[in-house]
């Protein structure tokens, strides 16, 4: 691998410009765990960091593959997904994230319901929409992505509740779009906004829009590809209500953007997790007693240094860290702000030795074997 650049701590090697690896021993409350660290300096214009994902919000695949298929140098997985549905007989998870996702400047979808979360308990003051995102000026922040989105029709505009998201709010209509993927959008109609596991709505309807006219309408969610400039309205409850009011060859404008709560610059890149690390300070409530296999990202120098962040699943460091050690890490690398994403078996740290062909797998999965994800953080070079 490459020589370190100048001033790098001890043991880090280069690969690519702007772009630094190592790994070193946390001694942790339930003993030593092991950490990889990928470094990334976005102030090297050669640099750069994008969304991974495969495609289609509802799909997953191998970090490696994902980091590969982009021509990523390096990586992590991201955001909680929807793995498992086992509260909903018959209803199969959709691997679609929790939060928000944006890849190159585009939207992908939106926020679930906070009370609909796949992942652990979020701590005091978090929500589903907390984004880790890098503008268009280059510089990382934690932020909050909320979607903002009509339905107009001829009798007048409806709000849109949702947007690519495996759970939408009750009574709400969602909109579904081509990076969906072909998966069943049933999902979206069961729960509520506090109990995911609630049965699911008896109350639904699904309207196909073609070029800003109804094409079609359906009882029940579908499933299948959705092509290239159509959009696929859900709605439950009273959503449902307001889609039957329209007939086939109404024209309806669909219209949907995520806002930001804290920066005014266009993000290139966004995915959701929740922050452990504000200003140098940890949050409060983090907690301190359920250690596990852990990836987080980490901010620092104004938003111009970013840490990709994995610890170790092999057996012998498999006890891993708490959230609270997560934040306290990440401070002492020299974060000032720190997001944490999916851990346990999702956790998967990647890297591209110069002059490979292909990434590593730099941490050992906790379950042996990568786990299929929906997203991840990549970090590619132009040179």
């Amino acid at each position: 691998m490459g020589a370190a650049p100048a001033g790098a701590v001890p043991g880090t090697t280069r690969l690519a410009p702007g772009v630094t690896y190592r790994q070193f021993d946390i001694r942790a409350a339930r003993g030593v765990t092991h950490a990889h660290v990928v470094v990334v300096d976005l102030r090297n214009t050669h640099v750069r960091v994008n969304l991974l994902y495969p495609g289609a919000v509802a799909a997953r695949e191998p970090v490696s593959g994902l980091a590969d298929s982009a021509g990523a140098v390096a990586g992590v997985n991201g955001d909680f997904f929807n793995i498992t549905e086992t509260q909903h007989p018959g209803v199969a998870a959709t691997g679609s994230t929790d939060g928000p996702a944006i890849a190159s400047g585009a939207a992908l979808k939106g926020a679930v319901p906070d009370g609909q979360r796949f992942g652990p308990a979020l701590p005091p003051g978090t929500n589903t929409r907390n984004v880790l995102g890098v503008g268009i000026d280059r510089v990382a922040r934690l932020d909050s992505l909320t979607l903002k989105g009509t339905v107009g029709t001829p009798e007048g505009r409806m709000p849109l509740g949702g947007f690519n998201q495996y759970a939408l709010p009750v009574n709400s209509i969602g909109a579904f779009t081509a990076q969906w993927g072909s998966v069943s959008r049933v999902r979206a109609t069961c729960g509520t906004d506090t109990n995911r596991a609630a049965a699911c709505s008896t109350d639904t309807y699904e309207v196909t829009i073609r070029h800003a006219r109804v094409v079609s309408a359906s009882h029940t969610p579908g499933s299948g590809a959705i092509a290239a400039g159509t959009t696929v309205l859900v709605g439950r409850e009273a959503g449902a209500q307001q889609l039957r009011k329209l007939s086939v060859g109404e024209r309806v404008q669909v219209l949907h953007r995520l806002v930001a709560s804290r920066s005014g610059v266009p993000y290139r890149f966004a995915l959701g997790g929740y922050p452990v690390l504000r200003g140098g300070r940890p949050l409060s409530g983090l907690d301190n007693s359920t250690s596990a296999v852990r990836t987080a990202v980490g901010i620092a120098q104004n938003g111009h240094r970013l840490l990709l962040f994995a610890t170790d699943g092999a057996v012998a460091y498999r006890s891993g860290l708490t959230i609270a050690e997560v934040a306290a890490e990440m401070r002492k690398l020299g974060s000032v702000d720190a997001f944490s994403l999916d851990g346990g078996g999702s956790t998967t740290l990647v890297a591209r030795a110069p002059g490979a062909s292909a990434v590593t797998v730099r941490n050992h999965p906790s379950g042996g074997a990568e786990r299929p994800v929906p997203n991840g953080v990549g970090v590619f070079s132009t040179r």
